[in-house]
């Protein structure tokens, strides 16, 4: 699949991935078309390419009067970006967004600010998001429901890569939509690599929503980035592992080499994530990763102990 195509979740009814062609990368960026009764887009990208996004949701036959709802996982404007455009173009589509990020989408000023100062040179990736009207936007907390008239969704909280994170579950399809809860799973290496921005990763966190998706058990896994995914519980067991190696190792450098400009240098070079993207995203995922792991560390005495399976 490539930036602006989009084709159906194998396995699952009526649900669709779009490609936003984020970041001039096939498939890092996944938005959810849900054709359900009451129709649905999970994660909107960030905005910088709606067009496309607007162009699959009129292909799959939903009209611009018939979009029930809007539901970023987070406000992370990779994930987030696109709200607003997608509100104005959707006039009936209701906004919903773990209650934490309600905020950030009605004046995105603070997170255009805190963006910019993360992803730096990749800024001019993402549009100006436009802000969400607040009588169109309402939070969503653990166990809430999503009601698409034919089935629903099961709002989970799922804080560690972000405060305003959640997963959403549709358990009579057996899916899960992870945003970036389970990491990214590249299919080309076949493997999670961990996301772990500034300012609030929190590891602990980070592990207990790899368990809450090992105990809903699905059968597909929605990644925000790259698509979706069969699940396998040995998938979970590897993301734990990525998460606790990936934190360990940068406490490692960053006691032998002192400087944290040092380490983000050290880490952007051994990066491979070149490997599956351009070199341009490759150094800002790493410098990104590893930067949100030193503030971590910053709040903690020590990393927790843990096995391999992240336990």
């Amino acid at each position: 699949m490539r930036a602006g195509e989009f084709e159906p979740v194998r396995g699952v009814e009526d649900l669709y991935v779009h490609d936003t062609g984020m970041f001039d990368t096939d498939e890092y960026g996944a938005v959810y078309v849900y054709d359900a009764e009451r129709p649905i887009v999970i994660d909107t990208g960030t905005g910088a390419n709606r067009e496309a996004l607007f162009e699959t949701v009129e292909e799959i036959g939903i009209g611009r009067e018939e979009l029930a709802w809007i539901l970023p996982t987070h406000a992370h404007l990779d994930h987030a970006g696109g709200a607003g455009y997608l509100a104005e173009r959707y006039p009936n589509a209701a906004v919903r967004v773990p209650e934490k990020g309600v905020r950030h989408l009605v004046d995105p000023g603070a997170l255009v600010a805190g963006t910019k100062s993360a992803v730096e040179e990749q800024s001019e990736h993402y549009a100006e998001p436009r802000p969400v009207p607040d009588d169109r936007i309402e939070g969503v907390a653990d166990g809430d429901r999503i009601d698409l008239g034919d089935r629903e969704l099961v709002v989970r909280d799922a804080p560690g890569h972000a405060p305003h994170h959640a997963v959403y579950h549709e358990p009579d399809a057996g899916v899960v939509f992870t945003a970036d809860a389970a990491g990214i799973y590249v299919p080309e290496v076949d493997d999670v690599v961990p996301t772990t921005p500034p300012p609030q990763f929190e590891l602990e966190q980070c592990l207990d929503d790899l368990r809450l998706i090992e105990d809903l058990d699905p059968d597909t896994l929605c990644f925000g980035h790259f698509g979706p995914r069969r699940y396998e519980p040995e998938l979970i067991g590897e993301a734990k592992r990525a998460y606790v190696e990936w934190v360990e190792a940068i406490r490692q450098r960053r006691a032998e080499l002192g400087e944290d400009d040092a380490v983000v240098e050290h880490f952007e070079a051994a990066s491979r994530d070149v490997d599956y993207w351009n070199a341009e995203r490759a150094r800002a995922n790493a410098s990104l990763n590893v930067r949100g792991v030193l503030t971590y560390l910053d709040h903690v005495d020590e990393i927790p102990t843990a096995d391999a399976d992240g336990e």
